[in-house]
């Protein structure tokens, strides 16, 4: 699996309330799904869906011990997802420090040689064309 679907994975996973409380769960200790499932007002069934979405993920891992199905968490997704949005964040914040000196130079500047500001755009004057419909003899 490459980078980008991982992160799709994990994000797509953690936008419903319901996973991200289940994640929070497990995150403090290894889970029976009917334990899990206790809290919310959903079926046993929908809840195993959701944790289908967190294992798919890799989010979580499930594993059986005779009829019970166990849920234990795994950080490494959410530590990839932490490393790209820090990685992305430091882009924007320094392009944005860049554009903010250069918004500054540009106010300390004169203004006969202050960059001149972009006029707004008119409306344009043509008049509106109608489609040509299948009875039209052109």
């Amino acid at each position: 699996m490459n980078d980008n679907t991982a992160l799709d994975l994990t994000m797509t996973a953690l936008a419903h309330p319901v996973r991200r409380g289940i994640l929070q769960r497990v995150m403090r200790k290894e889970s029976r799904v009917t334990d899990l499932a206790a809290p919310f007002d959903i079926s046993l069934n929908a809840v195993s869906k959701h944790i289908r979405v967190l294992e798919r993920a890799q989010l979580v891992r499930r594993r059986r011990v005779w009829r019970e199905h166990l849920v234990s968490y795994n950080p490494r997704p959410l530590d990839d997802a932490a490393a790209w949005i820090d990685r992305t964040r430091a882009f924007w914040d320094s392009r944005l420090d860049v554009l903010e000196s250069l918004l500054k130079a540009d106010a300390d500047r004169p203004s006969a040689t202050r960059l001149p500001k972009r006029p707004a755009k008119r409306p344009s004057r043509r008049p509106a064309t109608r489609p040509p419909t299948h009875g039209d003899a052109r």
